[in-house]
């Protein structure tokens, strides 16, 4: 059976922001496979471009942007360009992202302002210009990546926890609204936990945290998931309309600690990170 035979994927327009690397160029490369169109965009032109060449070898058809999500006219204007493109929009990935490492004490207010920006307000952007496309498509659906960090708390981790419970709570409350109105779109929240890309090597740091000691301890103690296999379990959340997608053992069982033990696990996560977390400096 070929790959681009029916499925729940084939024919579909998926839009994929943040596709230039990691776990947004594993969609559209799955997205590819499965004979989806993609309009694809990221603010790291070459790594687009590799991810367009890759998804165009696989025989997809493709456009392609330079996108800054927190930048809202534009995004408003793409999901229009979009739509004028291929006539339809069905899918919308949400992937756009930075990381953060650094405590609420040694933080700028503009340190923890960027993460909320890119990594909040990037979703409510294209979730807000995509919207009425995906319902104009009578078979639409939204898929916000938020974190395993969107369940629970980390240590040096606030600005991102906060960007990423705020897609968590955005993304539930437009689900239920989408239920109520009975809408022709989905609404799918992922929680990825410690994916193999790059966003720790490309994450800033607070002045008083060695940025390659912390990239160093999420690449070996915590990246355990490939973006392929996070890709692949996404779209299987989507195809199943599932409203939240849990990526790896790692985000599974810290989901359980926190639904089991409540505010218990703040101390659980205290005692374990005080002993192998990167230090100050």
């Amino acid at each position: 059976m070929s790959s681009k035979s029916a499925n729940g994927f084939t024919g579909k327009v998926a839009v994929v922001t943040g596709a230039g690397s990691g776990i947004g160029r594993a969609l559209a490369l799955n997205l590819a496979q499965r004979g989806a169109k993609l309009a694809l965009s990221d603010v790291d032109v070459n790594g687009l471009e590799e991810t367009v060449r890759q998804a165009e070898a696989l025989g997809a058809e493709v456009k392609s942007d330079f996108l800054d999500v927190t930048q809202r006219e534009t995004v408003l204007d793409y999901a229009d360009a979009v739509a004028a493109r291929f006539g339809k929009i069905n899918q919308i990935y949400n992937n756009a992202g930075i990381a953060y490492h650094g405590d609420v004490e040694s933080s700028s207010f503009k340190d923890i302002e960027r993460i909320v920006d890119v990594d909040f307000w990037g979703v409510v952007n294209g979730t807000k210009a995509f919207l009425p496309h995906l319902q104009a498509s009578g078979d639409g659906h939204i898929v916000n990546i938020s974190s395993l960090f969107g369940l629970l708390a980390m240590p040096s981790q606030a600005a991102y926890n906060a960007a990423k419970f705020a897609v968590r709570g955005f993304s539930e409350a437009l689900r239920i609204e989408l239920l109520i109105s009975k809408a022709p779109v989905k609404m799918t929240v992922v929680h990825p936990g410690g994916i193999k890309t790059a966003i720790a090597r490309n994450a800033t740091v607070a002045e008083n945290y060695d940025q390659a000691s912390v990239a160093k301890f999420f690449d070996a103690k915590l990246a355990k998931t490939t973006p392929d296999k996070a890709a692949k379990t996404i779209l299987a959340g989507v195809e199943k309309g599932k409203g939240r997608v849990l990526i790896g053992a790692d985000a599974i069982a810290l989901d359980l600690l926190q639904r089991f033990t409540g505010s218990k696990y703040q101390r659980v996560i205290a005692t374990v990170s005080a002993r192998v977390m990167p230090r100050k400096i």
